[in-house]
């Protein structure tokens, strides 16, 4: 599957489908004097504007890398998402000041059977497209397509209290339009704000999938060679571009042969069965050492009075050097880690003082 191609179909059908239904819905709102039927059609337009831009954010996003970007264009898909999040917000705030305007000075509109129709066609019509563009977006992981299909289904909603007004207007003879509209634009504007968080945290940065980092953590664990699998980190740059790197545990009498070979078949069968770019660093393991045995237990015990702490790995003795060396991991919630590691190194050199402690504070990157 061409994920690009596949966008891109799909952003074409979205703005043939728009632009019929702007051109209709502008000279029934223009024939009857309706500001809703009229909103509707301007919406029509910003979602064809919105899929416009989906489809140029693809086509760049999906430029290969070169010197200055080396990791690709990937990323330029979650500013399109920004990009229509904004025309979202900017829709609903326009709704909402039409809508308040509508309320202070209210002007009936002259409705007829066949303008509801073609509105009722609209918001099925609408409802159906917005479907399939988030269901497809959410299917290709595209948050761009996510975002239209999203803009479309508030347009439907936006339809259906015009709809709604029209049959209300005609049988009782007084108009809610103001109201309706007033309810559906923060109803709008929620749903854009939504989007603009949602998109600038993957800008930003977030934690790795909790399911995706312990499938790769289990899929490396399954060799025989490896002891732990640890400090996972996963990168995005672009939704079908996942950079990362993590360190294995394996015993140091290992060979850098079969290190090599290892590292490289872990590599070879993360991208083959993930998709992912990964790096591997080395734990030496001395676990077969009963000084070694004896000390990492007296740490292990240490720990037990620090509930911060979440994880020690990279247990090493350094019996030529007298050096002790591990990683742990603190809770992001602990104030001061700083002073939790002195506090355990303290701990810890007070049962064992003929060694020296390299702690290193690693982030809890991921699941």
């Amino acid at each position: 599957m061409d994920r690009s191609k596949v966008i891109i179909n799909v952003s074409i059908k979205a703005i043939i489908t728009n632009i019929i239904l702007v051109i209709f819905k502008a000279i029934i709102g223009l024939i009857v004097g309706s500001i809703a039927i009229v909103l509707d059609a301007v919406n029509n337009f910003s979602d064809a504007i919105s899929s416009i831009i989906t489809i140029i954010g693809t086509k760049l996003a999906g430029k290969a890398p070169d010197r200055e970007h080396p990791y690709g264009h990937g990323r330029i898909e979650y500013i399109a998402s920004v990009i229509i999040a904004l025309i979202i917000l900017f829709a609903g705030l326009t709704s909402l000041k039409e809508s308040v305007e509508k309320i202070i000075s209210p002007v009936k509109p002259e409705y007829s059977i066949v303008s509801l129709v073609i509105v009722g066609v609209a918001v099925l019509v609408k409802l159906f497209l917005g479907r399939y563009v988030k269901n497809t977006g959410k299917r290709i992981d595209s948050q761009s397509l996510i975002a239209s299909g999203t803009d479309a289904f508030f347009d439907a909603i936006v339809s259906f209290s015009t709809l709604i007004a029209g049959i209300i207007c005609i049988l009782w003879g007084f108009s809610i339009e103001g109201y309706l509209g007033l309810l559906i634009s923060v109803l709008i504007i929620k749903s854009g704000v939504e989007i603009l968080k949602e998109t600038s945290n993957t800008i930003i940065g977030v934690r790795a999938d909790s399911e995706l980092s312990k499938k790769i953590k289990e899929f490396i664990n399954s060799y025989d060679e490896v002891e732990g699998t640890y400090d996972l980190i996963l990168h995005s740059y672009g939704p079908s571009r996942i950079i990362g790197a993590t360190n294995i545990q394996i015993d140091e009498n290992m060979t850098a042969k079969k290190i090599h070979g290892l590292s490289k078949k872990i590599q070879k069968e993360i991208f083959s069965k993930f998709g992912i770019i990964l790096t591997i660093g080395i734990y030496a393991s001395n676990n077969s050492d009963k000084e070694a045995i004896e000390i990492e237990k007296t740490i292990k015990e240490v720990l037990k009075e620090f509930p911060e702490v979440i994880q020690l790995h990279g247990f090493y003795l350094d019996e030529e050097n007298k050096n002790v060396s591990f990683d742990i991991i603190i809770d992001f919630s602990a104030k001061n880690p700083k002073e939790i590691k002195e506090s355990i190194k303290d701990k810890i050199k007070q049962k064992h003082p003929e060694y020296s402690y390299s702690i290193v504070l690693d982030n809890d990157f991921s699941d």
